[in-house]
């Protein structure tokens, strides 16, 4: 879904006592914080204290999914986000990592109860990156803590059924 078409569907729903994990790569940080950023303003908006948001660093785009992992195995999170950028160089390197972390973060997401919501861009260049992050493309750190929201209220409500 390209940003522009993406519109939030009215309030976000109250999920009390939620905690997230947002793990960002440390390469390509001037995209990566600004992402961060974004989101926690977002949780901040919704009433999410400090204590319900932990960040944690992993040096690139391929730790991401065993950081998500070990995340998820420590049972102290009810959702968790991954932030990365991976930018098109020269070499096949990009689509190895684009498919390595989106199958990761896609197996954790079929064999795991708890969502892990993709917030890697994978862009042809910086400006492509920044757009993304808060530019005139959008802002996916945002969307990313606003899906965090909804797919924690609706594993609650699958909880209850």
């Amino acid at each position: 879904m390209s940003t522009s078409q993406y519109a939030p569907s009215g309030p976000l729903p109250k999920v009390p006592g939620t905690r997230v994990a947002v793990i960002a790569t440390e390469w390509n940080s001037e995209v990566t914080d600004r992402l961060v950023a974004s989101a926690l303003e977002v949780f901040r908006k919704e009433g999410f204290g400090k204590d319900d948001v932990e960040v944690f660093r992993v040096p690139g785009a391929i730790e991401l999914t065993f950081a998500a992992s070990q995340i998820i195995e420590s049972g102290q999170f009810d959702v968790v986000i991954v932030f990365g950028c991976v930018i098109r160089g020269g070499t096949p390197h990009f689509d190895y990592v684009c498919q390595s972390v989106t199958q990761g973060i896609t197996a954790l997401n079929a064999d795991c109860d708890t969502p892990v919501i993709f917030g890697v861009l994978t862009v042809d260049n910086l400006q492509d990156a920044l757009d993304r992050a808060g530019g005139p493309a959008g802002d996916k750190g945002r969307e990313a803590a606003e899906t965090a929201i909804k797919m924690r209220h609706f594993v609650c409500k699958v909880q209850d059924l």
